[in-house]
């Protein structure tokens, strides 16, 4: 808002030594502010003495000509030096030279040359007003917009009506008001809008008249910024005169003003005046409302406002911003009325429809206001005071302290709050208990995410997969496979959870990965007996991991069970693939089970399974490398032909 004021100095207070002393004095004015170094080697009376007073025509034509070719190369500096000589000497350029070299300096960002652009305004506006062109103008103001200078802004505006130059407000009224709000230069822009307004209809110049955005700018800062009612009416006495017709953000900044001051008969007119303009909705209106007694500190009327507001309106067209939400807040929190707020929660569930969206209640819009304001203990005082009431507790009330609980990754109280609205009768949706398990495990609060599962389920919420997916993916991640087992055991009969092949490949992955080969099995024979097929990277992951052990004489007894599992025509039945394969022979040549080796080198070749024969000759080599025939056909005749099979096989008898 406009919270400060601005005093115009006159133009002769503008001025400052002159750039070039001939030359007209705005061209340095002090509004800028701009501090510069004078050159020490540059003289000002020696340059005035090198202009001559009076310029012949070819002067005159070469000045401008230089003018032109300047500004057609970018060369600033010289097409300023052939204005100032021109200008010095009483010649004026051209209509589109002048109008040229303005946008030009507009143009160049920076405060040095809009300096000069606004002192060759006022100059042009002094001495021959009809040069500028409209187009002009407006260029000029929006840069001075970006470079925020607000006084060489009113200061042109002013210059423009002293010598009637007058524009059409469009062209300079929306600049001048922003610029007069990011410097804060109500008043300033108050007596501009006057100024022209009387302009306007003194002489009857409907181009001049202001539009209903700069009639509520102006009426913004009467109400909000100087609090005055006379100014504010003196407004809307303005308006109506021109025939600016008001709109509903007019009549919210005059509620801010009559509640603030307490005329609650103006605010009973300004009602029915809204009804004869023909504007339906009050949000806008009763939000200002709240915004006035809070201020003046009347909150009871504040309550009041609310609850007449629900009991007039559809839930919909009376939802309350979150900025008006945390004026109430921050009114009644300053005065420790939390017990105030409660009732207020309570009495306005009683209003509000059974079809009202979560946050779109009254009670989601006071606690969220609280959270947002970093007062999350304040949002559940008026929680267990609202309990303390006996008052029922809405959805929306809890929604928002759960969120916050999430975003604090307070997964734990969060966890409590979902079994305590769950024992009142309420039930959250599935995306509100998705948030809070996705924290839980951010947070690895595996517990909460259990138990917020199990309220899900409890719940009867029928899309339970993606709150499943993200406990399976955390419990991977953070390497817990005996969690997910038991999670998974819990959860598997259940419907509503899509559970396949791959969840219990992550678990077996991970026991093995841990050393866990026990497990692992376990929960291999607790996969088959739930009648889900073991597949390749089942069996793969067993290996690796007995390999790692060093336990070959498993591997032997996986690949009998294997074996009985192969699917020759893939039908049905486990798929044998190369990386199966692979891992299955080099297991059993580190093991010296070769007689094993051989059947599954034949499974292979049956089902043109590619094998390379050079890893497993390597491993028979690191391991059995003085295994000799003879020895072995002393002890164990049928080892010794499957050794010898397997050196066949392998190339190591070449």
């Amino acid at each position: 808002m406009w919270r400060k004021t601005f005093n115009f100095p006159s133009i002769r207070q503008f001025c400052s030594a002159s750039e070039i002393p001939t030359l007209y004095s705005f061209l340095q004015p002090s509004v800028f502010a701009l501090k510069r170094t004078q050159n020490p080697s540059q003289n000002p009376s020696k340059t005035l003495e090198t202009i001559p007073k009076t310029l012949t025509p070819d002067h005159k034509s070469s000045l401008e000509s230089n003018l032109q070719i300047s500004l057609n190369t970018q060369n600033t500096d010289e097409a300023w030096k052939s204005f100032k000589i021109l200008t010095s000497t009483s010649n004026i350029p051209s209509k589109q030279l002048s109008n040229s070299l303005i946008t030009h300096l507009s143009s160049l960002k920076d405060i040095h040359n809009l300096k000069r652009a606004f002192a060759s305004v006022i100059f042009l506006l002094e001495k021959k007003p009809n040069v500028l062109d409209n187009e002009t103008i407006r260029i000029l103001l929006l840069a001075m917009k970006s470079a925020n200078t607000a006084a060489p802004a009113f200061a042109l505006v002013k210059s423009m009506f002293k010598n009637r130059f007058f524009l059409p407000f469009s062209i300079w009224g929306d600049s001048l008001i922003e610029i007069s709000r990011k410097n804060g230069n109500f008043v300033g822009f108050l007596r501009v809008f006057n100024e022209n307004c009387r302009i306007a209809l003194n002489e009857k110049l409907d181009f001049m008249k202001p539009n209903l955005v700069a009639c509520n700018a102006a009426l913004e800062g009467c109400c909000c910024d100087l609090e005055s009612v006379s100014d504010a009416e003196n407004v809307v006495e303005t308006m109506s005169v021109l025939g600016v017709r008001p709109d509903e953000a007019s009549f919210g900044f005059l509620a801010y003003l009559y509640a603030l001051k307490g005329l609650e008969d103006k605010i009973v007119e300004l009602e029915r005046l809204m009804e004869g303009f023909g504007i339906s909705s009050k949000r806008m209106f009763y939000s200002n409302l709240i915004s006035g007694y809070v201020k003046s500190g009347k909150l009871q009327s504040v309550l009041e406002i609310i609850l007449r507001s629900l009991r007039e309106g559809d839930d919909k067209s009376l939802n309350f911003s979150e900025e008006t939400y945390s004026v109430v807040v921050k009114g009644f929190l300053q005065n420790g009325n939390i017990k105030e707020l409660a009732k207020l929660i309570i009495e306005s569930q009683k209003l509000e429809s059974p079809s009202i969206g979560i946050d779109s209640s009254v009670g989601f819009g006071i606690v969220n206001a609280c959270v947002n304001l970093g007062l999350l203990d304040k949002a559940h005082s008026i929680l267990d005071q609202m309990t303390a009431e006996g008052g029922f507790v809405g959805l929306g009330v809890y929604t928002s302290i759960l969120k916050a609980y999430c975003k604090e990754q307070r997964t734990s109280e969060a966890a409590q709050l979902v079994m305590d609205i769950s024992a009142s009768g309420l039930k959250l949706d599935a995306a509100s208990y998705d948030a809070l398990i996705e924290a839980s495990m951010s947070n690895q609060d595996f517990q909460s995410a259990f138990t917020l599962f199990r309220e899900m389920r409890e719940a009867k919420i029928p899309d339970l997969q993606m709150s499943y997916l993200t406990i399976m993916t955390g419990l991977t991640e953070n390497h817990r496979p005996e969690l997910m087992a038991a999670f998974l055991d819990e959860v598997v009969e259940d419907l509503r959870v899509e559970v396949g092949t791959h969840d219990w490949n992550s678990i077996i992955h991970a026991f093995c990965k841990k050393g866990r080969l026990e497990d692992a099995r376990r929960t291999l024979r607790r996969m088959v007996f739930l009648r889900f097929e073991p597949n390749a990277q089942t069996y793969l992951s067993l290996i690796n991991g007995y390999v790692t052990a060093e336990k070959y004489f498993s591997v032997l007894l996986l690949w009998t069970e294997v074996r009985k599992r192969i699917s020759i025509d893939n039908e049905k039945g486990l798929k044998l693939d190369h990386n199966l394969v692979d891992a299955f022979l080099y297991a059993l040549v580190k093991g010296g089970f070769f007689d094993a080796v051989m059947q599954v080198a034949e499974k292979a070749q049956e089902m043109k399974i590619f094998v390379d024969k050079w890893r497993h000759k390597q491993a028979f080599m690191e391991t059995h490398k003085k295994l000799k025939v003879a020895k072995l056909r002393k002890r164990n005749y049928r080892k010794m032909e499957a050794l010898v099979a397997f050196k066949n096989w392998a190339g190591l008898n070449v």
